[in-house]
């Protein structure tokens, strides 16, 4: 396989402004009390198995260890809907990252669900956050980092 360039190294400045938004979202989701950090983390890590991002999916399971998740939860999570391990609110966040990320219309019931679950300053957290971990997926899968490479800090 062909080396790909550093992207974060070719374009700092442009990748500081994403890596700006994830530390903001970081510090919404630590002081959440609607959408917990270990609940986005899971998020992070369904949208990645979705977009077959092997570098994220490395990542995120790694940071859902270090957060304390079960490996279960982990290597269960590509089949949520039939699982009994994942709470309500986790269940309504799997959902509502799998909507948009599918490009599909959001229907008034599904909207109204999703607002009763995280509340307006939530959801719209949640929305940007599953956006950014889709962007993300994006950027890994065209520049290709070394999949094992990430330690958590």
């Amino acid at each position: 396989m062909t080396k790909r360039l550093d992207f974060i190294s070719a374009s700092p400045q442009t990748m500081e402004i994403i890596f700006k938004q994830e530390s903001n979202l970081h510090q919404q989701f630590s002081n959440s009390q609607s959408v917990p950090l270990s609940t986005w983390e899971l998020v992070k890590l369904r949208v990645s198995q979705i977009n077959q991002c092997a570098y994220c999916i490395d990542m995120h399971s790694k940071d859902a260890l270090k957060l304390g998740e079960s490996p279960e939860r982990i290597y269960s999570l590509s089949a949520w809907p039939d699982m009994p391990l994942y709470t309500a609110l986790e269940r309504s966040a799997l959902t509502w990252a799998e909507l948009i990320i599918s490009d599909q219309t959001v229907s008034d019931e599904q909207y109204q669900h999703a607002l009763n679950s995280f509340g307006e300053q939530g959801l719209v957290d949640l929305t940007i956050a599953i956006n950014a971990i889709n962007s993300w997926n994006r950027i890994s899968k065209a520049f290709k980092p070394e999949v094992g490479s990430y330690q958590p800090s």
